[in-house]
């Protein structure tokens, strides 16, 4: 069962991040063929572009902590003993959390208490309640997400590897099977 939600919130995840992308892409570019070709555009085209595009980078950044694929500085652990990467990546995963608790705390703040139902979107007129509720709800889900990782590596004991080192060893491994690495004296 438990199996089964992370599941379902993974997909939605990422079909919620496909669908702003697509949606700012189509928008914007419809808003370039309607300026150049029809001398007009959609009154609200560009805002909700830009709302779909901030949406997109909370989401990203979740669905980036899911995968382990935020930038850290990790060279100086070659030369260092095991437990010493451990340390720093629980240090520094708690230091994530409290600065997320903190931005959670202040974004809820000004999202329910300050913000009122009067402030409204420009264009399309909907409460900016709405479009700042991204906030509270993208530092809850990485909270979670970085909880659900240190989970699965130090509970689980899985090996979580970011995307981009898992391509660069795929791309290793696809090297040395067709002989064109460095040291088959390929290019």
């Amino acid at each position: 069962m438990k199996h089964r939600i992370f599941k379902l919130v993974d997909n939605l995840e990422s079909v919620l991040c496909q669908l702003l992308l697509v949606s700012f892409v189509l928008l914007l570019f419809a808003q370039i063929v309607l300026r150049n070709l029809f001398s007009y555009s959609l009154p609200w085209g560009d805002e909700l572009a830009t709302y779909a595009f901030v949406w997109f980078a909370y989401l990203g950044a979740v669905y980036a902590t899911k995968m382990s694929a935020h930038n850290r500085v990790t060279f100086q652990f070659k030369f260092l003993p095991r437990w010493v990467e451990t340390a720093c990546g629980v240090i520094t995963d708690l230091i994530w959390i409290g600065f997320n608790a903190v931005f959670i705390y202040l974004s809820y703040d000004f999202v329910f208490n300050k913000m009122n139902l009067f402030w409204k979107s420009q264009t399309l007129g909907i409460p900016m309640k709405y479009f700042y509720l991204i906030l509270p709800i993208a530092f809850v889900a990485m909270t979670l997400r970085i909880l659900q990782n240190n989970y699965l590596k130090f509970v689980k004991k899985a090996d979580l590897v970011d995307p981009e080192t898992e391509e660069v060893e795929k791309l290793k491994h696809r090297d040395d099977t067709q002989g064109t690495g460095p040291q088959h004296g390929g290019q």
